[in-house]
């Protein structure tokens, strides 16, 4: 079983990635579950998911794109179709109704490309797939969410005798504003609406004369609002059909509701489906956008992580344009623990978050950064001790509060924990804390645990190169400007460089010889022996770049001479074709002009047809005749030739065209200057140039010289300002 504290997901800034990823799902449920993800209980449950994710990210990049997964969260509506005689409101329908399809059409989709999305499809294989409640809505409901007429046989006369009434009433209505209009009787709006009823404006002093019912008066009392008596009529006749209407409805959507019912639960499996399928789509863009990967699962305990990158930084510093240094770290039974030391701000923390939080991410489902050929097995637990652990609510110092989570470590772990500490020792006097935390480390040793700690203190470096199963690592600083260079080696201890970079920062050399005499010899001469092998270190691995490079480009040479021996070969070949080509012409030539002089001496004509065949068949006995693949296969080329001048030509025009509409919105973005009366200037499609005589609002009027002519002031280019 899989246990992770939320202390670890804290000090790996979990939540960081779940909220990235939280951004990148559409629907509100999917953003939600995003937020809770955590690590896996169960290996066959995390492999399903690991596989859902990768093949989602494959999606992106062949041509059967999975289809749109988006919804409207239905779960008030699905409590609410729990309760015995309770109805939905048709607006709730729609959105079932969508759900439903949205669903049907994922499913069908991944059945018809089970090979590319296998995982997904077996995810699928649990939803059942039913067209029944589609249908049974679009009898009611149309596509912008209203009851259709249709819907049931007393629904389609009742609308039928409002239509007819409403006619009525608009008729009545017209007679009346008509006669009482004629009579003068009516105010200049002449009509208006009150509480959504049609009333002719009255004037107060005919409000008498005018049948009907007074419904309201204006603010001042000079126009009184009448309904006239025949619309009026109408008007209850329309009221008492609408008040059937919204009966007729509620019992369609009651016995819709009851139709509904029974899929109660189908309805919460499909939502679930789809904002599953939300989250997948969500872990799958963070994966492309990290250019993360499904690393190898084995059940050897192994972790290998080539190429990998804290996926966090990695963001942070691509929006920055900032580089990130990618690490390499490997853990085995042969070297399960990495004591990793060196000055601060070389990245020491960060190569310790990295493994953790991309065996963390991995184990929760998500694909990770690193190259593919990484792999790594399934830890029990993960246990960390990261950052400020001083505990202001437990009144805890830093120490005291690290020496509780030793407590923890030395309960939970196992051969199957990964543990990562961050300056392992510190809080304490140097000599009794190291001591201690020599102690914890040949325990977690002896437990056979991986783990990975940083850490300052030489005893825990010796004690690393000491344990069989254990090993040193620094992270490398060049050696000349003690600049860090954010790249683990495995191997060797670090120097803190604690001297040389004091002495880099300005500190007096006097100080710091004083400083190395209140010290034991010996542990200067052990950094001072670590800091000469990193340097030395750091010098093979400039060096070991360098001749990388070089290789890297004599094989570019290598290849351009081959390319261009290629091509020189090929010409040399043509121009040895075209050569005995014009030979053989030639030949026949020289042929053919001595028949011609034997035939002029003695005009035997005989003897020129058969010598002149005699040639012809020699030449074409030296041909072979091309069989119809031959002919078939060489037209198929010219033709392939031919698609390719006609491509390559639209190419060119297309990038001429694009540089000259770039050339014309440069031109169109460059701040216009104001025109002055004596400036020289032209049309934009013209050459002639003349001189501004004189601006009117928006025209101008230019002299060519031989006549004048007004035009706008938009067409004009400044050639020469008024000197």
């Amino acid at each position: 079983m899989i246990s992770i504290t939320d202390k670890t997901l804290k000090d790996l800034e979990f939540s960081t990635i779940l909220q990235t990823v939280s951004d990148r799902c559409n629907t509100e449920l999917g953003k939600q579950k995003a937020l809770e993800i955590v690590p896996y209980r169960d290996k066959a449950f995390l492999m399903d998911s690991l596989l859902q994710t990768s093949e989602y990210l494959s999606s992106f990049s062949n041509n059967n794109a999975l289809p749109n997964h988006g919804f409207d969260n239905i779960s008030n509506e699905i409590k609410f179709i729990g309760i015995e005689d309770s109805f939905l409101e048709v607006g709730s329908f729609r959105k079932i109704a969508q759900l439903s399809e949205t669903t049907n059409t994922m499913l069908l989709f991944l059945k018809k490309f089970a090979d590319y999305y296998p995982t997904l499809h077996q995810k699928s294989l649990q939803i059942e797939f039913t067209k029944f409640i589609i249908q049974k809505i679009d009898e009611v409901v149309d596509k912008y969410g209203e009851i259709k007429d249709n819907a049931s046989p007393d629904l389609i006369n009742i609308r039928r005798e409002m239509s007819s009434v409403r006619g009525k009433v608009n008729q009545s209505f017209g007679l009346a504003l008509s006669q009482y209009n004629s009579l003068g009787y009516l105010d200049e709006i002449k009509e208006s609406f009150v509480e959504n009823r049609r009333v002719l404006a009255v004037l107060a002093m005919y409000r008498k004369k005018v049948k009907g019912s007074i419904l309201g008066s204006s603010k001042t009392g000079s126009i009184a609002y009448v309904e006239p008596e025949a619309t009026l009529r109408y008007s209850r006749e329309l009221s008492n059909l609408e008040y059937e209407e919204r009966e007729e409805i509620t019992r369609i959507l009651k016995k819709l509701t009851n139709d509904i019912r029974p899929f109660k639960d189908l309805l919460n499996q499909c939502q679930e489906f789809l904002s599953d399928m939300d989250v997948i789509a969500g872990k799958a863009k963070y994966a492309l956008k990290i250019n993360a990967v499904l690393p190898t699962i084995i059940e050897e305990k192994r972790l290998f992580f080539r190429d990998a990158f804290h996926p966090i930084l990695y963001l942070n510093n691509k929006s920055k344009n900032e580089v990130t240094y990618p690490q390499t770290i490997e853990l085995t039974n042969e070297s399960r623990i990495i004591v990793i030391s060196g000055p601060n701000a070389g990245g020491k923390t960060i190569s310790l978050k990295t493994v953790g939080l991309l065996q963390l991410m991995l184990q929760s489902g998500m694909l990770i950064p690193v190259h593919e050929r990484s792999e790594t097995f399934l830890f029990d637990r993960i246990l960390t001790d990261i950052g400020d652990n001083q505990s202001i609510e437990n009144h805890l110092s830093t120490y005291s509060y690290r020496l509780k989570n030793m407590n923890y470590f030395l309960k939970k772990c196992n051969a199957k924990t990964l543990f990562l500490i961050d300056e392992f020792g510190t809080g304490s006097d140097p000599e009794l804390g190291g001591a201690l935390a020599e102690t914890f480390l040949e325990e977690f040793y002896h437990r056979e645990a991986f783990g990975i700690i940083t850490t300052h203190y030489s005893n825990l470096k010796i004690l690393a190169n000491e344990l069989p199963f254990a090993s040193n690592a620094n992270m490398l600083f060049d050696e000349k400007s003690l600049e860090p260079m954010y790249k683990l080696i495995l191997g060797q201890a670090g120097s803190s460089f604690t001297f040389e970079v004091a002495q880099k920062n300005g500190i007096p050399y006097g100080l710091i010889n004083r400083a190395k005499k209140k010290i034991e010899g010996g542990k200067v001469r052990f950094d001072k022996t670590i800091a000469t092998l990193q340097k030395e270190r750091s010098k093979l691995e400039k060096t070991s770049i360098n001749l990388k490079e070089e290789e890297s480009k004599a094989r570019e040479e290598s290849k351009k001479m081959e390319t261009i021996n290629a091509k020189i070969q090929e010409k040399l070949e043509r121009y040895q074709e075209l050569y005995d080509a014009n030979q053989r012409l030639i030949y026949i030539g020289q042929k053919v002009d001595d028949l011609s002089n034997k035939y002029f001496n003695n005009k035997d004509k005989k003897v020129l047809i058969g010598e002149f065949l005699k040639i012809v068949e020699i030449e074409n006995s030296k041909r072979k005749k091309a069989s119809a693949k031959e002919i078939k296969e060489k037209e198929v080329i010219q033709k392939q030739i031919i698609q390719e001048v006609t491509t390559k030509v639209d190419e060119i025009r297309a990038v001429k065209k694009e540089k000259k509409a770039k050339a014309l919105k440069v031109e169109s973005e460059k701040p216009k200057p104001i025109l002055k009366i004596g400036d020289r200037v032209r049309m934009f499609d013209g050459k002639a140039v003349g001189t501004l005589d004189a601006i009117e609002k928006n025209k101008a009027t230019v002299n060519y010289g031989m006549f004048t002519s007004k035009v706008s002031l938009e067409v004009l280019e400044l050639v020469e300002a008024k000197k």
